[in-house]
C-alpha cells in the first residue's frame, strides 16, 4: 500500500506483447515494482515476503489480497502451491498474465472461495487496514487453515502511520490498528497463539532520514501532495532503497514495538 499518489499514471511495463492489456496503473492503493518513485513503498512491503517465505517452503499457500501479485510469484519459488485472491479484475488479470505459477481468481475476501481447512498458510500483507468487516476476514482465514495452519499477516502501524488520528490518513484505509489491537482481533479471530514483530528503518534508511528533514517518507508525501518536483537527491535516495535497509525486530527486541512502521504478526489456528 503507498501512502500517497503520484503525479499522473504509471504503467508497469510489459515483459512481452500478449501482457498489454493487464498492465496495472498506480493510484496509490497498492504498491507495485519497476518504478523508481515508489521503490521505497515496493521494498518496503517486499522485504516482509523475502524474510517470511521460508515459512512457506514445499506448504500450500493462500495469497489473500495479492495484488500486483509480485509477493505471491516470489512466494512460489519455494511453496508447493500458491493460491492467490484478489477482489480487483485488473490486478487479478495482470497477476494470471504475468506470473503463470501462481493459480490466481477474483473473490471477495469475507468469502473466501476455497473449502475448510484446505490450505497450509495464509498470506495476508498491507490488506487487513482496507477491509470494512476485518473480523469476519480473519475468521474465513482461520477457516480455510488446517490444523495448526499459519496466517501471516502484516499492516500499518496506526501510531506511526496516522500518528494523533482516530481516522485514517490515507483514503483507501478503513480501519488501521496498533499491536495491541492486531492481536487482540487475531485472537478473537480463531487463532490461539500470535507473535508480533515491527518493521524498522535500519541504519542506511535512518541516514537518509536525516539528509531530508528527518524523514524520507514525509519528504515524497509532502513533495507527491503538492505535486511539486523531486530533488534529485531524494530521486536518487529512493531508487536506492532495498529489502537490506529495513530491520524487522520482534516485540520485546531492542525496539518498542509502538514505533515501528508496520505491523507483522504471525498467528497459528487454534
Amino acid at each position: 500500500m503507498s501512502a500517497f499518489v503520484p503525479d499522473g499514471p504509471h504503467r508497469i511495463p510489459a515483459d512481452n506483447p500478449a501482457e498489454v492489456a493487464a498492465v496495472l496503473t498506480l493510484t496509490g492503493e497498492r504498491t507495485i515494482p519497476d518504478l523508481d518513485i515508489e521503490n521505497y513503498w515496493f521494498r518496503r512491503h517486499e522485504v516482509v515476503y523475502e524474510r517470511l517465505a521460508p515459512r512457506c517452503a514445499g506448504r500450500e499457500v493462500l495469497e489473500a489480497g495479492c495484488g500486483e501479485g509480485y509477493g505471491a510469484d516470489l512466494i512460489a519459488t519455494v511453496a508447493r502451491r500458491v493460491i492467490a485472491v484478489d477482489y480487483d479484475e485488473a490486478a487479478v488479470a495482470h497477476v494470471r498474465a504475468r506470473y503463470p505459477r501462481v493459480e490466481v481468481m477474483r473473490a471477495n475476501l469475507a468469502e473466501l472461495p476455497l473449502p475448510d481447512a484446505s490450505v497450509d498458510v495464509v498470506v495476508n500483507f498491507q490488506v487487513i487496514e482496507h477491509l470494512w468487516d476485518q473480523g469476519q476476514f480473519v475468521r474465513e482465514c482461520a477457516r480455510v487453515l488446517r490444523p495448526a495452519g499459519l496466517l501471516m499477516m502484516s499492516t500499518p502501524n496506526r501510531i506511526t502511520f496516522s500518528p494523533g488520528r482516530d481516522t485514517p490518513i490515507n483514503p483507501f484505509h478503513t480501519r488501521e490498528l496498533n499491536a495491541e489491537e492486531l492481536t487482540e482481533l487475531l485472537l478473537d479471530g480463531g487463532f490461539g497463539e500470535v507473535s508480533m514483530s515491527g518493521l524498522f528503518h535500519g541504519s542506511t534508511l535512518q541516514e537518509m532520514d536525516a539528509r531530508h528533514g528527518g524523514s524520507i517518507i514525509d519528504a515524497q508525501i509532502e513533495r507527491a501532495v503538492a505535486d511539486a518536483p523531486w530533488p534529485p537527491e531524494l530521486v536518487a535516495d529512493v531508487a536506492a532503497v532495498c529489502t537490506a535497509d529495513f530491520d524487522l525486530v520482534p516485540i520485546g527486541g531492542s525496539r518498542d514495538i509502538d514505533d515501528s512502521l508496520d505491523l507483522v504478526a504471525l498467528a497459528v489456528r487454534a
